[in-house]
């Protein structure tokens, strides 16, 4: 199957030679170190993170990271990959920014049953509208070219379809991890779902590019991608991949679990959130989440590995971050707003005293054993708008289905200004 060439994008004169002139490259005291940039927040590169390295130091290379527009709410663990791309951009390379309205139809394959409901095209503009006012925290789109699979996918013909398919095997597509768990728990896998990774993959071949950069679960399609650009454009393509980070319980950071930190959190919540991660993940969300130096963050796991209390240093962080998506003002007075509620014991001292039935309750079952002459519908309603806060962790669960571990003491917010007490 020959790409159409009316969509294929030939690449510039300087991008189909290694004799580039040096200046072309970012290479001011301002712009970011390479080697830092293949490897800080990187889980790995392949073929190998030497052969990408020299072709970067040789000329521009071609690099994109795709995202499907659904509407979800970008979060920390969401910076990590949009930093590096723009890193990328910053270091003077083509960077593109793959808006997946084709492949958003079919849906990414996830470990659940359910199938994704179809997706209309003013929907999905409204997603990446929705999406792009967040990233614009992180990226400068005046260095990102934005485009949209849609513009070849959806021109893609039956015979076009099954050309692609026979550029792999079904046993290479159920080589993916949740493929695998799925079969060994006997659910479902549908057919369509089987072609997500080839489209992805066609994303390569049509864009032409040297490099993808995703997340760890991104891996098989990515690999897909470098697989299908060999056979048609018959060069090589790297794959980078950064990793998903824990939310602040230290499990898999996600909406319904109430552990994550979205990018427009307002101040005091973002700073006090980021307080309420584990001392094991302060080094972490500093090598992932910040710039900075790595030569400090070494200092300071070493002082918190001799025995020296991490607090400081998880001040030092919720500081940091909330500076870098607010101002400097805003931190500030974040830490402070933290330092008299928080741990200046600055919550209410009426609070009503509530004696609840089970150690282990749902939000929705928690928040009607507090609020018995709310209705259902109210409390659903007022947890799903993350009207809920669980003290002193700041978890704003949004499932009105999630699972609480009740603790004795623990402290429930409801609306603005409704605190309780939990007693066991």
């Amino acid at each position: 199957m020959k790409v159409p060439a009316f969509l294929y994008r030939k690449r510039k004169e300087n991008m189909t030679t290694s004799n580039a002139q040096p200046d072309e490259i970012n290479n001011s005291a301002n712009s970011p170190d390479l080697d830092e940039v293949l490897t800080r927040g990187v889980v790995e590169v392949l073929p190998d993170r030497e052969s990408l390295a020299k072709l970067m130091r040789e000329r521009k290379i071609r690099v994109y990271l795709g995202i499907d527009p659904t509407g979800s709410l970008l979060t920390l663990g969401h910076s990590v990959v949009l930093r590096k791309l723009q890193q990328l951009a910053d270091l003077g390379h083509e960077v593109i920014l793959l808006i997946g309205n084709g492949t958003v139809r079919i849906g990414d394959p996830t470990g659940k049953d359910e199938t994704r409901p179809v997706l209309t095209d003013e929907t999905i503009r409204e997603n990446f509208k929705n999406w792009k006012e967040q990233a614009n925290k992180i990226l400068d789109f005046s260095k990102i070219e934005i485009r949209y699979n849609g513009d070849w996918l959806d021109k893609l013909t039956y015979q076009d379809i099954v050309k692609l398919m026979a550029k792999t095997t079904i046993q290479q597509l159920l080589e993916r991890d949740m493929f695998q768990e799925r079969m060994a728990a006997g659910r479902p896998i549908h057919a369509h779902e089987l072609i997500y990774p080839l489209l992805q993959g066609y994303d390569s071949v049509v864009m032409d590019v040297d490099l993808e950069i995703g997340g760890t679960d991104q891996t098989f399609n990515m690999m897909m991608g470098r697989q299908l650009q060999k056979i048609y454009n018959n060069r090589e393509k790297w794959v980078l991949t950064t990793p998903l980070v824990a939310g602040s319980d230290g499990r898999k950071m996600s909406k319904s679990l109430g552990n994550y930190i979205a990018l427009t959190e307002e101040p005091n919540d973002m700073y006090g959130r980021l307080m309420s991660i584990t001392d094991s993940q302060i080094i972490e969300y500093f090598v992932l989440m910040t710039d900075v130096p790595l030569q400090e963050i070494k200092q300071m796991e070493e002082e918190i590995a001799a025995g020296t209390n991490p607090m400081a240093f998880k001040k030092q962080l919720a500081y940091t971050i909330t500076a870098m998506y607010h101002t400097q003002k805003a931190a500030q007075a974040a830490q402070e707003h933290f330092e008299t509620t928080v741990q200046g014991s600055g919550l209410p001292a009426d609070m009503p005293e509530v004696t609840v039935s089970a150690k282990s309750l749902s939000v929705l079952q928690l928040l009607t054993e507090l609020l018995p002459h709310e209705s259902k519908s109210q409390l659903k309603r007022l947890i799903e708008q993350g009207g809920v806060e669980l003290l002193p962790a700041g978890q704003k669960p949004t499932d009105p289905f999630t699972m609480v571990e009740i603790s004795d003491g623990m402290v429930v917010r409801a609306g603005k200004r409704q605190y309780f007490k939990v007693v066991l």
